[in-house]
């Protein structure tokens, strides 16, 4: 949504882009999945008791899978995107940003990166299906589930592809948890964590190997000195519950967002000066 907005409008396009399709998230997940006939439309003959509470619904993740609770494969999020992208804008040679976007293939466990031409909307969906929501994304006969299994996000393609030197990225999952869990539920939400996580911290190796070469200065030629920066706000996160992944309330999103904003804010503060100059992250300490 950023990529599409930037490309049609800038700085102001890219803000509406993103209100607008939030919105649309909320106005889905209130008018949508939350109604019985939705509900109905996604359990086909496999009907059972529905409640529109959130933790009902990794409840039934965990018992069903999506193909069993959702044979029909009824997704609102892709009706969401459809509304939201005009995917011709994004393919073009001439968009502002260079977007990749990863997907885990199924059978293979390797990393599927699309970018330029093949950005389309069973990419995006390919990129954000959870296993035990969807049903996995079929692209050329080949099925994915999200990209995060393998690369989240997959780093590569900006140090090959890419010019520039400083990779900025934005946590959504906590790196640490200060507790130990002891509920089936936050168990398996810390182990989701730590699997989403693992992939980064293994690019971060490379990563913090090579950035070893160049301070020994036996930097070698087709390697990139690579500058990594990172927004996180794991007390912020820490906070919130494993159910409020499946709250897309709009003032909840609101107060996400705001919160988002005075993180970054507060980076842009503090570290803007050490873009294109040194790393603000201490790969060693968060990563290895």
């Amino acid at each position: 949504m950023f990529a599409y907005g930037l490309a049609i409008g800038g700085r102001d396009g890219a803000r509406k882009a993103l209100t607008d399709y939030w919105k649309r998230v909320s106005d889905a997940a209130r008018l949508g999945p939350l109604q019985p006939s939705t509900i109905d439309r996604m359990l086909g003959d496999h009907k059972l008791a529905w409640s529109p509470v959130f933790s009902l619904m990794g409840f039934v993740t965990r018992v069903l899978s999506p193909y069993e609770f959702n044979p029909t494969d009824y997704n609102p999020l892709r009706e969401v995107v459809e509304q939201s992208i005009d995917f011709d804008v994004l393919r073009r040679p001439d968009s502002p940003v260079k977007l990749f976007l990863s997907a885990t293939n199924v059978r293979t466990g390797k990393v599927k990166v699309s970018a330029a031409k093949e950005i389309s909307i069973s990419a995006v969906m390919a990129s954000a299906c959870l296993p035990t929501m969807f049903h996995a994304v079929e692209i050329d006969g080949e099925a994915y589930w999200d990209g995060g299994y393998m690369g989240n996000p997959a780093l590569f393609p900006l140090i090959y592809d890419c010019k520039s030197s400083d990779i900025v990225v934005v946590h959504i999952n906590p790196l640490f948890r200060n507790e130990v869990p002891r509920t089936a539920l936050d168990i398996l939400n810390r182990i989701n964590e730590i699997s989403f996580n693992s992939s980064l911290m293994r690019e971060m190796r490379a990563v913090s190997f090579v950035t070893n070469l160049a301070t020994q200065k036996r930097l070698v030629e087709g390697l990139k000195h690579v500058l990594i920066h990172s927004i996180a706000d794991d007390e912020f996160m820490d906070a919130l519950s494993p159910t409020s992944k499946y709250n897309a309330d709009w003032d909840f999103l609101v107060t996400l967002r705001d919160q988002v904003r005075k993180c970054a804010g507060d980076w842009l503060a503090k570290h803007f000066v050490k873009l294109g100059v040194e790393s603000s992250v201490d790969i060693h300490k968060f990563h290895l």
